[in-house]
């Protein structure tokens, strides 16, 4: 079963995320994609909550008191066990940044756009290296799979939000958003492998695993609804047709060789 400190930091994922990694990010796109202008600050101090997202048409994304390293983790599809290099500052420096494009982009271009941007103004460098790394494969079970294709145009909502302890609401979801967003749960990399490539709608329930030190005290487990459901393993298989298959296999890796805090505006 899934513990709670993954849950939680899933929920803070989906809170900071807006309608990020919709598709599968491309590099190779030419000539280079940059956002026209944009403009990055650090937070205000103190400051609450936070967020990072692309706004409606296309054409503008704005993250609000976000750390770089979350940046990187929408941008790039990779959780924290494929990133390698980073200083502490990375999670603990927190920044205000808006880019606006010439026009409207898909999220693919957009993602795209904000990683050159990471690479001009954070001067982010890495190499990128295969490593074995316990993961998962997401695959579709054997009795096929159980999701709604939704066949309307791209959007910029959310594609994934949490409707709950241990509750999921999907939305014109690929699956690689949903394997991304399953691996900051399991904090081990997924892969999809299920060779689904529509978008989906569709809403996951299961019971969050309590970790030994919460479970222990009473206090604190009174206050959480009750936790009789299935673990996400059994949830997926039951509820969606897909299956979380666990192995330890050959993972891409982000290596990062140089980061600094971001240029003057």
């Amino acid at each position: 079963m899934i513990a709670l400190k993954h849950f939680a930091m899933l929920m803070t994922i989906l809170l900071l995320t807006a309608a990020g990694a919709l598709g599968q990010v491309k590099t190779d796109t030419t000539p280079r994609l940059e956002f026209e202008v944009a403009s990055i600050r650090p937070s205000k101090p103190g400051a609450d909550g936070g967020g990072i997202k692309p706004l409606p048409g296309g054409q503008t994304y704005v993250a609000t008191n976000i750390p770089v390293k979350v940046m990187i983790k929408l941008m790039f599809h990779l959780n924290d066990r494929q990133i390698s290099g980073d200083p502490g500052w990375l999670e603990t420096d927190l920044y205000d940044v808006e880019a606006k494009a010439d026009r409207s982009h898909n999220i693919d271009e957009l993602h795209v756009m904000f990683q050159n941007l990471l690479a001009d103004r954070f001067r982010l460098r890495f190499h990128k290296e295969t490593r074995m790394l316990p993961a998962y494969e997401l695959v579709v079970d054997k009795s096929g799979a159980k999701l709604t294709e939704n066949k309307s145009p791209e959007h910029f909502d959310i594609p994934v939000r949490p409707t709950g302890f241990g509750n999921l609401e999907a939305t014109h979801c690929s699956m690689s958003y949903f394997s991304w967003i399953l691996s900051q749960m399991l904090d081990r990399p997924v892969l999809d492998q299920t060779g689904l490539t529509q978008f989906y709608d569709f809403k996951l329930e299961w019971t969050p695993e309590l970790p030994p030190g919460l479970a222990a005290r009473p206090d604190a487990a009174a206050n959480l609804p009750p936790t009789n459901g299935p673990d996400i393993f059994t949830a997926l298989r039951e509820q969606l047709g897909l299956k979380l298959e666990s192995h330890k296999g050959p993972v891409e890796v982000m290596i990062i060789d140089h980061v600094e805090r971001p240029s003057e505006n």
